[in-house]
């Protein structure tokens, strides 16, 4: 069943690094670090990856979310987080909103099969199932967190607590 697998991908089983055990133990310090040729900071990571997230569950709940004019809207312009204590509540919002999409991965067929409303004429497109949107989820976090990953090495704070591939 594929909402299995992408339950399986979500949390970093297969071929994926686990998703959430790569931003939960990052320390506040190398969140807002950058590198040469690299426009991101894993603060600007996490905080995108849960603006989509967010963006796309509304679509899925029929909410009609607003699809941002430009993609820097869908960046923060700091590349730390105003305090520690924001840090930690966009890790607790990313684990939560991963549960959420596990939770409606699991959904019966019938769920899943619902199609999503477009916000963006490039969603007319494509096929735009529940199954579909959760799909895109997690290709543009597995595309991040790769970012992520690639950060966290560079900074020395590879492996995660949680576990990664060191070789």
């Amino acid at each position: 069943m594929p909402e299995r697998v992408l339950i399986e991908l979500l949390y970093g089983q297969g071929a994926h690094a686990n998703t959430l055990a790569c931003v939960e133990d990052i320390p506040l310090e190398l969140t807002s670090r950058r590198i040469d040729g690299f426009p991101h900071s894993i603060w600007q990571l996490v905080w995108h990856m849960n603006f989509w997230m967010v963006h796309d569950l509304k679509r899925v709940r029929r909410e009609k979310p607003a699809y941002p004019a430009h993609a820097s809207e869908s960046w923060p312009a700091e590349a730390a987080p105003p305090s520690a204590e924001d840090w930690s509540k966009a890790v607790v919002h990313f684990r939560d909103l991963l549960t959420e999409i596990s939770a409606l991965a699991a959904s019966p067929p019938h769920v899943l099969a619902v199609e999503v409303e477009p916000t963006h004429p490039d969603h007319a497109r494509r096929s735009s199932s529940v199954v579909a949107v959760l799909w895109q989820i997690l290709v543009h976090n597995s595309y991040h967190i790769g970012q992520v990953a690639l950060l966290r090495r560079t900074f020395g704070a590879w492996p995660p607590k949680g576990g990664g591939d060191t070789w």
